[in-house]
């Protein structure tokens, strides 16, 4: 736990406590040392002016009045928490009129209290937060069969198997599939289908756009457990991933190799800076569309080195890609 998670919990604990809390309880709480939870809290008191009161022998406390609250100044949440906020409020607002309205309303009441109560005056007043400063943007949302897509859920949540038709999108082919459904996964922008393939024995990723006549079943769908899940479905890189066929060694240019090094592609990748500043990754993968098309993202900043048929796949789309531009 970092300082700044030991603040918002000591925080948290001294605003709830009935009476003083102990050295030791805050040691054990936030998993750190005694002279650690000194330290905080005279940094709570003294840079924060939180009302803290009390000795090491007696515990501590916060010093206020019936019904007064203390609220740390400023922005105190972390960035998953503030996009999680912002997100569900901008979801809410795009709901508007519609069935939800009235029962989210309750929702986004709490969400606007929430954020008012993370961002204080120096004095420790409430502000109103300005959400028009900060923009949660969606990117490349696809449009769906609303239906279909209700249809899906359903048989997720009632464990019931699924018939559809599905329009491949590197093909176009359609296919009819009868599907036990597992999970239902929002990924960039988009829905997924985790499902079990009856007819093809096997666990499958379909994007939800393009699923059309979808109806639920009586037939009970069946359970796949979730180590397996996670294995197939997380094993290798991206949405349509698969148990791993391999692993990609992509090499990225010193200018870009700052940016590659902090971002997280994969939760198995390995990588490291090479003596020329260049960045080497490794990750393992399945299905290389969704890699190849991440990759050539950096296009003359990456260069894939291994596999061989994963290089020659890249190879082979800059040259038709090249050749747009030659006519």
């Amino acid at each position: 736990m970092d300082r700044y998670e030991r603040i918002i919990g000591m925080h948290r604990i001294l605003q709830a406590a009935r009476r003083p809390v102990t050295v030791a309880r805050l040691q054990d709480e936030l998993g750190c040392s005694r002279a650690t939870v000194y330290r905080d809290l005279a940094f709570l008191r003294d840079a924060l002016m939180a009302p803290v009161v009390g000795d090491g022998e007696a515990g501590f406390r916060y010093d206020l009045q019936e019904g007064n609250r203390f609220e740390l100044p400023g922005l105190w949440l972390n960035s998953e928490e503030l996009h999680a906020l912002l997100a569900a409020q901008q979801l809410l607002a795009r709901s508007g009129g519609g069935l939800l309205s009235g029962a989210l309303a309750p929702l986004q009441q709490r969400i606007d209290k929430l954020l008012d109560e993370h961002s204080r005056g120096k004095d420790g007043s409430p502000k109103r937060w300005p959400v028009e400063r900060v923009r949660v943007i969606p990117h490349r949302i696809r449009q769906m069969d609303e239906h279909a897509f209700r249809v899906v859920c359903s048989a997720v949540l009632e464990r019931r198997q699924l018939a559809f038709d599905y329009r491949a999108r590197s093909t176009d082919e359609k296919t009819r599939r009868t599907v036990s459904p597992q999970r239902i996964t929002h990924y960039r922008d988009n829905w997924y289908l985790d499902a079990w393939d009856q007819d093809r024995e096997a666990l499958r990723s379909f994007s939800v756009d393009r699923i059309s006549g979808a109806r639920m079943l009586d037939a009970k769908a069946r359970d796949i457990d979730d180590a397996q899940l996670d294995e197939h479905l997380g094993g290798s890189y991206g949405i349509f991933s698969g148990t791993p066929k391999g692993w990609a060694r992509i090499v990225f240019s010193a200018k870009s190799a700052r940016w590659v090094a902090d971002e997280r592609w994969h939760s198995q990748q390995q990588g490291r800076f090479l003596p020329d500043g260049r960045y080497e990754l490794k990750v393992p993968y399945s299905a290389p569309r969704e890699l190849l098309m991440d990759v050539l993202h950096y296009g003359s900043d990456a260069e894939i080195l291994e596999p061989p048929s994963l290089r020659e796949q890249a190879r082979a789309l800059l040259t038709l890609a090249l050749g747009n531009y030659d006519r």
